[in-house]
């Protein structure tokens, strides 16, 4: 594992306690810490994030949480770089092709925020493994991102044994999710006082579910349009990829010939679900085509859009101002919108 940071400052009593902001801390964050206040940043200072995958979400990901001031940041991806990461991956360059991804990005990343620590592990090394077990023990949060369902499902048990809280997200072409478990977490929540009064928060709690129970989530408790709200048809699809890639060795779709597979295990996942019939019975053929033949691909675009969002809500975890993702997100890029949905959380 490789590290850098530039020396900020801090006395001895400063870095004990973890408190106290430096003065290039302060001028460099003051913007922000106007939006949500000292002691949010403080915790965002104090915290170390585990990057599972430098593609293009986690990029645009990094990029937000590094400028935003995060204490130390560990990323984990033992692959090279190829000529389609260059579309997506502004950490990367024509002449990086074949290089260690981390290598080449390292060094632009540290160039982001100076204040932050970047340590990388560019070997292969397996996320079942003790190995990767060991770094999941010293960080504060974990966000894996474009990974198949499976391989999440493990790494959600890995951090809820030692627990960690967990971001994942990706894209498929047009189309991206975020999902989050962050145990049991407490945040300021906004209430309304008396007429005349000034605004109010009051501390509060959320019980997040992990990945594989939320997976069981029945539908049948949501009305028509709560049903119709959330976008079922997208969600579907996303659970049907994730299938599919359990069911072809990881391997998503990449044809349109493979529409006819995807569109019944989605079809399957929605009876199964109880969703509601007045609603979606079947998913679109188009949907089903479309994403057969871009799943496999990444779009500069929705990478941005996903990762920002995936920055954003990790730092509002950090900062515990206000309440997070509960608890699946998916974007859809036909349309620019996106929706949240609570996957088996009360």
């Amino acid at each position: 594992m490789s590290s850098s940071k530039s020396e900020p400052g801090l006395n001895n009593s400063d870095e004990q306690s973890g408190t106290a902001l430096t003065e290039e801390e302060a001028s460099r964050y003051d913007r922000q810490m106007r939006l949500w206040g000292l002691e949010a940043q403080q915790r965002m200072r104090n915290a170390t994030i585990l990057v599972v995958r430098l593609r293009g979400v986690a990029t645009e990901a990094i990029k937000n949480m590094v400028l935003a001031g995060i204490g130390k940041l560990v990323i984990v991806d033992g692959e090279d770089v190829a000529e389609e990461d260059l579309g997506a991956g502004f950490f990367f360059r024509d002449e990086d092709v074949g290089r260690k991804r981390l290598d080449a990005a390292k060094p632009r990343i540290e160039s982001l925020n100076p204040l932050v620590t970047v340590e990388t592990v560019a070997n292969a090394i397996s996320l079942q493994s003790a190995e990767f077990e060991s770094i999941i023990e010293t960080v504060d949060l974990v966000c894996i991102t474009d990974e198949s369902r499976d391989t999440l499902i493990q790494i959600n048990q890995l951090c809820r044994k030692h627990k960690k809280p967990l971001y994942t997200g990706g894209t498929y072409g047009l189309h991206g999710y975020i999902f989050c478990d962050l145990l049991t977490h407490e945040y300021l929540a906004p209430i309304r006082g008396e007429s005349g009064e000034a605004p109010k928060t009051v501390k509060t709690s959320a019980k997040y579910t992990s990945l594989d129970q939320a997976l069981q989530h029945k539908w049948s408790g949501l009305t028509r349009r709560q049903t119709k709200e959330v976008n079922p048809a997208l969600v579907f699809s996303i659970l049907a990829l994730w299938q599919y890639q359990s069911l072809h060795g990881n391997q998503l779709p990449n044809a349109v010939e493979n529409a006819d597979e995807l569109e019944s295990i989605a079809n399957g996942l929605i009876q199964s679900a109880d969703v509601n019939k007045q609603v979606l019975t079947r998913i679109p053929r188009d949907l089903m085509e479309s994403l057969s033949v871009t799943a496999n691909h990444e779009f500069s675009p929705v990478c941005a859009i996903v990762g920002g969002m995936l920055a954003q809500d990790i730092l509002k975890a950090l900062g515990g101002r206000d309440p997070p993702i509960a608890n699946l997100f998916v974007f859809d890029g036909n349309t620019g919108s996106g929706t949240t949905i609570r996957m088996k959380m009360a």
